[in-house]
């Protein structure tokens, strides 16, 4: 059974969106019907990767949004980037978690620390879907605390030798441009010691690891990544040696807001896909829909949905607007992503048995939801990003 596709917006807040943002909402719509409605269940059920669909969403400028038009890009903001993401989450949170992988993390990596001759090099070939990027920060000992970063790099004649293995790597097996970090100065301060690396594949000593076999968003790739004396030239350092911590928490801001729309479509999908059900599924001879019960669920979940949505787009708006946004998408990480949680909860209650059953779609936001809040920093990250935030501001 396929999720609703349908043009009503379920949206309770008026965003005063242009014409130009609406037109983008209704082609990432389109788009998602269209290419990835279809094939939801196959890709999840083989965990594979859609390299197609992601070429198509290249062409469109998916892949691309926050790349000025100069390389290649759409030259896109935020909020017409949360747009894309909730469109392309609300039919599969898997394609959207790719998307977000893709864009906010290693292109955006790229431009915002690169140099030009880098950015030349790397960015266009990304924004255009010809190249699928990946972000190699997470260790196996090294997830919340990314500080305790324990791949090393080396200098040598010729650039830096590169040793050590990563974990949950969004596209990590099918990555072609990976931004890589690496301990540089094992005797410096703890976040002055760690660099970034751009490591393209084929690189000698360079290799994919295990495929991760996981709960949700299986058609987004996830592998370890391995370095074996892995040797890349003084200009794949991105910006100056030992920077690269302080460089990974400005993108995890952005990071955070990509995961927050993730989260906000997730949510609308799980809902949309159970209000379907309940207006459609009989019991004691007329909709489920008509049960107090129910309508509760409903209202509960749409009230999630519109706050979610609500607090995404202020952090996107203020990220355009060039303000400080640590807080404010720290709050909508942390709440869109419980919403979609709860949604997805919510969504097979209302089920009943056909909500275990993988026929229908409320089995797969279930399973899908719970990457929205540990991906990017777990809820309790978020609530430490948070505290601090606000002790600092009294």
């Amino acid at each position: 059974m396929t999720v609703a596709t349908d043009s009503t917006s379920t949206s309770a807040v008026d965003f005063s969106l242009t014409d130009e943002q609406q037109a983008i909402r209704e082609t990432a719509r389109e788009f998602a019907k269209k290419e990835i409605d279809p094939i939801v269940e196959e890709i999840d059920e083989e965990q594979r990767f859609p390299r197609e669909v992601f070429e198509k969403a290249g062409e469109l400028g998916f892949l691309g949004i926050l790349v000025p038009e100069s390389l290649g890009g759409s030259g896109l903001g935020y909020v017409e980037y949360v747009l894309i993401l909730d469109e392309l989450s609300r039919v599969d949170p898997a394609i959207g978690l790719s998307v977000a992988a893709h864009n906010s993390l290693c292109t955006n990596h790229i431009l915002k620390f690169g140099d030009e001759e880098q950015r030349r090099r790397w960015v266009p070939g990304l924004a255009k879907g010809e190249k699928i990027g990946a972000w190699s920060l997470t260790e196996p000992g090294a997830g919340s605390d990314a500080a305790g970063t324990r791949t090393r790099a080396d200098r040598v004649d010729g650039g830096w030798l590169l040793n050590g293995s990563k974990t949950f790597t969004t596209h990590g097996s099918v990555g072609d441009v990976c931004v890589v970090f690496a301990v540089t100065d094992p005797d410096g301060s703890r976040h002055h010691n760690i660099s970034a690396f751009v490591v393209e594949k084929g690189a000698e000593g360079f290799r994919p690891g295990k495929k991760e076999d996981k709960l949700g968003t299986r058609a987004s790739d996830t592998a370890e990544v391995v370095l074996t004396n892995c040797l890349v030239g003084e200009d794949c350092l991105l910006g100056r040696r030992g920077e690269g911590f302080m460089q990974a928490l400005q993108i995890l801001d952005g990071g955070r807001i990509s995961i927050a729309a993730l989260g906000v479509g997730t949510a609308r999908g799980a809902y949309e896909t159970a209000l379907a059900y309940a207006s459609e599924r009989e019991q004691f001879g007329r909709p489920i829909a008509k049960f107090q019960a129910i309508q509760f669920h409903l209202a509960e979940m749409a009230t999630r949905v519109a706050a979610a949505e609500a607090l995404t787009m202020a952090a996107a708006v203020s990220l355009d607007g060039g303000r400080r946004i640590t807080r404010l998408a720290a709050e909508a990480k942390l709440y869109a992503g419980e919403a979609a949680v709860f949604c997805a909860e919510r969504g097979v209650q209302i089920h009943g048995g056909y909500g275990l059953i993988k026929d229908y779609r409320a089995e797969k936001f279930y399973r899908d939801c719970k990457i929205c809040t540990i991906g990017e920093g777990t809820s309790e990250i978020q609530r430490l990003v948070i505290a601090r935030q606000l002790l600092r501001e009294n």
